[in-house]
Formats: C-alpha cells, structure tokens, sequence
C-alpha cells in the first residue's frame, strides 16, 4: 500500500510550496520528479504519482504554480477549464520556476526513503519543463509527453546529458508535426534520445480522467515504453522491492 504525505519545501528565492509525496508500498526507491499539467496537480496528476509508485518509485509532484494560484486543482474533464488553466500557466515565472524544481530534485535526493538514482516525468506543460529540468540539473533520466514549445528551446539540447524520451501525437492540434521534426533532427546523433510520435495521438492522450483527451490505446503503448525507460534507468523495483 502507498504511503501520502505534503512536504513543504524551500524556495531558492523564498518561501516554501507544497509538494505531493508517494511512497511505494516497501517505503523507499528511486526517486521521480513529476511535473503537472496547467491544472495543477489534480486528481489525473495525483492518479500518475500513484501509478508511478506502484512501480515502486518515490514520487514528487510540486505545487508548481504555488506563487500565481497555491494548491491549484482543477478538473481537466471540463473544457471550458483550458481557457483558466493557460491563463494561470501564463503568468508562470520561468526562471524562478525552475530554480524551485532545482529544489525539488535536490529534496528527493536528501530523502532517506529514495534510495538510488532520480529521474523526471512531465505531461504537456510539465512535459515542456521536463525538457528545461534535465538540460539544467542532474537526473539520471526524463520523459517528456507532449511538450509544446520545445522546439524553440533546441539551443539548450548540448545540455540534454540525461537518457530521454519524448512522446508526441502526430494529430496534436497544439504541437506541429514539423516542431517534432525538428526536434527530432536536433537529437538524431544523440544516442541518449528517443522521440516517439504516435500514430493518431492528439494532446494529452494519457489523460484518463477528460474524455475530451484521452486515448486509452496510445496512453497504454506509451505508457509500456515509459515504464520500461524507467526500469532500465532507475531500476526495477517493483511493488515490493
């Protein structure tokens, strides 16, 4: 059985935000950092934190608007949310954002129940601040869904030491597939990367909970490769390890 607690954790610039704690039912393992989409984490970002440590993972998901709107939770089975979402996403400090999920990493690696290395995982807007995680702070791996605007972030891809993946949908109405493309040509010699663009996936297909997104098919066939990306990089665990 999982174990749920909130840590409050240290800002480099100030002030402390909450972040979701998930242990695997044997209390301790590698670490992941999970990354939320513009709703906050929400009961489908708190479902992949679960699923994460039934693989046996400790899992951190940050409040990651904590400074525009604290504890955001909002139901992304209602489309008429998206339009509040991208404002709240909008008003987003970048940088300072970042240096705080510096401090998420760091406070999974200071956690006696991680025992081992720590990877990334982030959906649409977290999967495009997944990308920004691994070119800046050491993890040991990252896997990026659907990430928008990473296409325009390439100059930073020398920086991208860590194994990667990136799943895409090739009928993501907010990602064009020559963005895919071309971050795809920008990865080609890097043994390191994988980019994985899904026959008829369209955004955010992993999104169980909106029936307006989810694709249960691709989900699952992404989500077999994600699980075994994480084993061969963090190790396997498992449910009881």
């Amino acid at each position: 059985m999982t174990t749920v607690r909130t840590d409050a954790i240290a800002s480099p610039g100030g002030g402390t935000f909450d972040a979701r704690i998930v242990l695997p039912a044997a209390g301790h393992g590698p670490g992941v950092l999970l990354l939320q989409e513009i709703f906050g984490v929400n009961a489908y970002i708190r479902d992949v934190a679960d699923r994460l440590a039934g693989l046996g993972y400790v899992v951190c998901a940050p409040d990651v608007f904590w400074r525009v709107q604290p504890n955001l939770d909002i139901d992304s089975s209602r489309p008429e949310a998206i339009p509040e979402a991208i404002e709240i996403a909008g008003r987003w400090d970048a940088e300072a954002g970042l240096a705080d999920l510096g401090a998420c990493v760091d406070h999974l690696r200071s956690m006696p129940e991680v025992q081992g290395e720590i990877g990334v995982i982030g959906f649409c807007f977290g999967g495009t601040v997944t990308y920004r995680v691994a070119t800046s702070f050491d993890v040991a791996c990252a896997v990026s869904y659907y990430g928008s605007g990473i296409a325009t972030m390439l100059d930073a891809v020398g920086s991208l030491h860590c194994p990667t993946i990136f799943h895409f949908g090739d009928a993501d109405p907010y990602i064009p597939n020559d963005e895919v493309e071309a971050i795809r040509a920008a990865t080609a010699a890097m043994h390191n990367v994988a980019v994985y663009h899904h026959a008829g996936g369209k955004h955010a297909f992993d999104n169980h909970h909106a029936p307006h997104f989810s694709q249960p098919e691709i989900a699952a066939e992404a989500w077999q490769t994600t699980a075994a990306f994480l084993f061969a990089h963090l190790g396997s665990p498992g449910t009881g390890a």
